[in-house]
């Protein structure tokens, strides 16, 4: 059996071959979004959909970024904040208040009947002005537990366990593999 990663990131793509350690079709479809704060709902959603689209196992997989000082928010809508506002206001939006943040990742798979959730978080905080290059998204304002720097700015090692802390890739292996899907 095969199962296809829906995504319109080819990087995104890529990375979870990488950690499932065996090639994964990528298929870019355009789907539409609920809004809603609930990650889960989300994915949900969206499995749900693109299965109904191509008739065939699914993975995708969605983010939130909450900021502890405005309840659940930004999170699910973190994508349209960045799209929107520059990282400073982001990153001013809680002076003054706890700048506490958890950042969290929800892949979703789907085959017509079973439906599965693995979930990954990382704890941090909201960094009070922007900086690094590397990374993507909201890696320039994020500073994982443990570290006094942005995931941006992290060494390639360090990014790699705060990135696998977030990414529940281990756990949707784990399933995959013993659903006997496909590795070629």
């Amino acid at each position: 059996m095969k199962v296809r990663f829906i995504t319109g990131n080819q990087k995104k793509a890529a990375y979870l071959a990488k950690y499932l350690d065996f090639p994964v079709e990528h298929l870019k479809i355009d789907l539409d979004e609920i809004q809603s704060l609930d990650l889960k709902e989300i994915v949900e959603h969206k499995a749900r959909q693109a299965y109904e689209r191509i008739k065939q196992p699914v993975i995708v997989e969605d983010v939130s970024l909450e900021f502890a000082a405005l309840g659940r928010l930004p999170g699910t809508f973190i994508k349209f904040f960045i799209d929107e506002i520059p990282f400073e206001t982001i990153c001013s939006m809680v002076d003054g208040k706890t700048r506490k943040a958890t950042a969290k990742c929800a892949f979703g798979y789907f085959d017509g009947q079973d439906l599965q959730f693995f979930e990954g978080k990382l704890d941090g905080e909201i960094a009070k002005t922007p900086a690094g290059e590397n990374g993507y998204g909201w890696d320039k304002i994020f500073i994982p537990d443990g570290y006094t720097v942005t995931r941006a700015q992290l060494s390639e090692e360090d990014d790699q366990k705060t990135y696998l802390q977030v990414k529940p890739f281990a756990k949707l292996k784990v399933f995959l593999e013993s659903k006997s899907i496909s590795k070629s």
